[in-house]
């Protein structure tokens, strides 16, 4: 490639994974504020699965190039404290599927020491929600329980080792027994087969009656008012996602008479400096725990940059059970992480 080109994954047309194709594009350029990073490994996450199918347009400015978390080493920066060569991974709103990809400098971190790009291209987009929704927004303390709607997943194997760290009890949901126990492998106190078992009933067992103090709902629709059954008094329901549908009937007396909360976030659209103050707290409270193994980064599996679309289309078949991430430094064949 020219010095001045990368190779980069584009979205031919809106459609199914394989519109995704490997191209030729000129290197982005790092504005004021902001970092080169040569790309090792990308994230592969549900919003990219949007854009793919034209359901979520990047927002006004961002890079049309699907991907929303990279690691790698900074090549080229003007910014404070980041120095060419220095191992780091960011939060971005799009352009992480290619070989190079700007970012904020307040979005980046260092990559958590023992952990490598693979495993690091997994943390942003996952632990920002986590930490955004579940800790600012839903406010979960130590000794609350949390419901985790789909805890196999990136975010719900992120949310499940933050509360439990944290001092919170755990419940998730997951959609196979064998997805179960790796929820609860990861802390949670009981996994609920969504497939065999109603998660009301089980939670409301679980506590004696008096149900999970927050729910970090990707699925929304007719979860919410059963969402709302077993939810305790003062209780929050924080939405990230709506794969069930956006729409819900709900009983807005009860939600007066418990005094509840149902709140919702998307991160992408946010401001910089909104990212950037997460991701401070990030540093601050979550990658010591990194660093120490008491939570990881879960890796499911690694693809080539060239297969984005089978990364993609095992995305959607949901048999994962943590992170898919792209290897931007490989053109070979599937990568698997060993063991699976």
């Amino acid at each position: 490639m020219p010095a001045s080109g990368m190779k980069a994954i584009e979205i031919t047309t809106p459609g199914g994974p394989e519109v995704l194709k490997l191209t030729d594009r000129p290197r982005p350029q790092p504005g004021a504020g902001e970092v080169l990073i040569r790309v090792h490994a990308a994230g592969v996450n549900r919003p990219d699965a949007l854009q793919r199918r034209g359901a979520y347009a990047p927002p006004p400015g961002a890079s049309e190039i699907p991907g929303l978390e990279v690691a790698g080493v900074v090549e080229a920066s003007g910014a404070p404290g980041l120095r060419p060569g220095d191992p780091v991974c960011a939060l971005v709103t799009g352009g992480g599927y290619a070989e190079y990809c700007a970012a904020p400098a307040g979005q980046v971190l260092p990559v958590p020491r023992g952990l490598s790009f693979a495993e690091a291209a997994g943390l942003p987009e996952t632990f920002f929600t986590v930490w955004s929704n579940v800790f600012d927004r839903a406010r979960l303390a130590p000794g609350e329980s949390l419901l985790v709607q789909g805890g196999s997943s990136g975010i719900g194997v992120a949310a499940i080792q933050l509360a439990v760290a944290h001092g919170s009890t755990v419940y998730a949901t997951a959609g196979s027994e064998e997805k179960c126990r790796a929820c609860e492998g990861l802390g949670a106190r009981r996994a609920i087969n969504y497939r065999a078992e109603d998660f009301v009933a089980v939670v409301k067992k679980e506590t004696e009656g008096r149900g999970a103090d927050v729910i970090l709902d990707m699925v929304a629709g007719d979860y919410v008012p059963r969402e709302i059954e077993c939810l305790a008094d003062d209780g929050r329901i924080a939405i990230i996602a709506v794969l069930g549908g956006g729409s819900a009937s709900v009983n807005f007396a009860t939600v007066l008479r418990r005094r509840l909360t149902i709140t919702g976030s998307t991160l992408r659209p946010r401001p910089v400096a909104f990212k950037t103050a997460i991701a401070q707290r990030l540093r601050e409270n979550v990658w010591p725990l990194l660093e120490s193994g008491r939570i990881r980064s879960l890796l499911f599996r690694r693809f080539p940059l060239v297969d984005a679309a089978g990364a993609h289309a095992l995305l959607e078949s949901s048999q994962h059970v943590g992170k898919i991430v792209l290897d931007v430094t490989s053109y070979a064949a599937d990568v698997p992480v060993p063991g699976k």
